[in-house]
């Protein structure tokens, strides 16, 4: 079936799964406001959003099977949106899930969170469907007011409120820098329509029209900011710390997925032939924000923050392939994205359940031996961390994830064989915060005085369970995946891309 997108009714319907998620939200936001804050009330709603998740994949997967399509308009009806909008919806129900057992603990009752994260994820879906930049700043918008309200969810946790705080103070700055870029671009072109940005720098010979690279700087650094790369990164570590802890994994995988989702739909449909303007910018950026990130990460002595500075890394590895510019960088993001939403949300199943109630600072020290006293716990963690840090084989997918995004970089028509390099030494810099905290657990005795961690609760076990069997999984067999990726990657612009001036490291 086509959309027509200029007729109303089709433009809804091609909606339909981002409409069947705010609808499902804001009926839980009124029944999540129906009875006071408590434990059993905030279980129900948890599990009534797992159920609004599910209709909305169910949705999402008819969709993509049926092989609908579209006219040329605000949204995009393709495999992108589609592989982007499982992906979220997998990282909100994962999210949900761990939040239902640990919200108690850390006193965190309020049943409106879980509606959050459905408002956050529907934000998303938004930005995956964008082909106008009015819209993209809707989806981000929408995104984002959610995600700070989650990060100071816990309203007893000084941390959290800092947090949250820094992060709305420090999100509304980057986002005048993203409104101030579309107001350019559409000064310059006379559209906000994606795919006309690009035909129009063709036809209109913008390519050095000073409006317009001003404009698309600015939109870089808004950009830069929600993915947090360097030196736009400074709101993370703090945000991710004083965040509750399966917050902090919606953070770090879903939200930065998004994030590069919108990246790449926009640097792809529209810019792809302005390589002198960003090609540069995001050469230098994707290098510091490798090199920064790990360099800081190895001397973090907490675990969260440690794993604040590797996601930071990791957004570096994927701006790799956005530089690449090609279709195989957007496939090699899509592998990137489950890969590394498994290895986040089984980390921090680990670090929710080793946290002291009421706390969500977890110092390395506390995981000392930690082998012999919970063996699966730091068998699953380690996997997780050997994923992150791309080990083959005992890393499963994490390495082949890797892997697509050197391979999209140096197939790249641009020269970007000296970033790869940056790529490759960078990841073995970050085996020494990784295989680090392997070591605690394994070789290091547990104190007599350390609390023992209690056993994983049902829910949590499942999240673990599953992203380790998983990683493992497409670890031996990622052809499915890979294969799942190509098909449903973005197609670049057919014109030749502007010359560019050699870069060097």
């Amino acid at each position: 079936m086509t959309y027509n997108l200029a007729i109303p009714a089709q433009l809804m319907a091609a909606l339909g799964p981002d409409l069947v998620l705010m609808v499902g939200a804001m009926g839980l936001m009124l029944y999540a406001a129906w009875r006071p804050e408590s434990a059993e009330h905030q279980r129900r709603v948890g599990f009534a959003s797992i159920t609004v998740i599910l209709t909305t994949a169910a949705a999402v997967i008819w969709y993509a099977s049926s092989g609908a399509t579209a006219s040329p308009g605000v949204i995009a009806v393709d495999g992108f949106r589609w592989a982007c909008d499982l992906i979220f919806l997998a990282g909100a129900a994962a999210t949900i899930l761990l939040g239902i057992e640990s919200n108690p603990r850390d006193r965190v009752l309020s049943a409106e969170s879980h509606v959050l994260i459905l408002f956050a994820t529907a934000g998303m879906m938004i930005l995956a469907a964008s082909r106008d930049l009015m819209i993209v700043f809707l989806g981000v918008e929408m995104m984002s007011i959610a995600v700070y309200v989650l990060a100071g969810i816990n309203r007893s946790s000084v941390r959290s409120a800092e947090g949250a705080l820094k992060y709305f103070l420090l999100g509304a700055f980057s986002t005048a820098f993203l409104l101030y870029g579309i107001a350019l671009i559409y000064g310059a072109t006379g559209t906000t329509s994606i795919p006309d940005i690009g035909a129009r720098i063709v036809t209109y010979s913008l390519v050095h029209h000073s409006m317009l690279l001003i404009g698309v700087g600015l939109l870089l650094v808004g950009f830069a900011f929600k993915v947090a790369a360097v030196p736009f990164h400074m709101w993370a570590p703090d945000v991710y710390e004083g965040a509750p802890t399966p917050i902090t994994a919606y953070m770090a995988a879903v939200v930065k997925a998004a994030a590069f989702a919108m990246f790449f739909r926009v640097w792809l449909e529209s810019f792809n032939l302005l390589d002198g303007a960003w090609l540069a910018p995001i050469w230098w950026v994707a290098a510091a924000t490798m090199v920064v990130g790990n360099v800081v990460a190895l001397s973090q002595r907490n675990v969260k923050r440690m794993l604040a500075y590797s996601s930071i890394v990791h957004g570096g590895y994927l701006l790799v392939a956005v530089a690449s510019g090609t279709s195989l960088g957007s496939a090699a993001f899509l592998f990137y994205a489950v890969a590394y939403t498994l290895a986040t949300f089984g980390a921090f199943a680990v670090v929710s359940s080793v946290s002291k109630p009421g706390t969500y600072a977890t110092a390395i020290s506390d995981y000392d031996g930690l082998w012999t006293t919970r063996p699966w716990l730091a068998i699953g963690f380690s996997v997780c961390l050997l994923a992150l840090l791309g080990f083959p084989i005992f890393g499963g997918a994490g390495f082949f994830a890797k892997w697509y995004v050197l391979q999209a970089a140096i197939t790249s028509p641009r020269d970007l064989v000296p970033l790869s390099v940056v790529l490759v030494l960078t990841s073995v810099v970050s085996a020494g915060y990784y295989l680090h905290l392997v070591r605690v657990m394994f070789m290091r005795a547990r104190p007599d005085d350390a609390v023992e961690p209690a056993a994983l609760a049902p829910l949590t076990r499942a999240v673990l369970v599953s992203c380790v069997g998983l990683i493992l999984l497409l670890g031996v067999f990622p052809n499915r995946l890979a294969m799942w990726a190509r098909s449903n990657a973005l197609v670049t612009s057919t014109h030749p891309p502007t010359a560019a001036p050699p870069i060097a490291p």
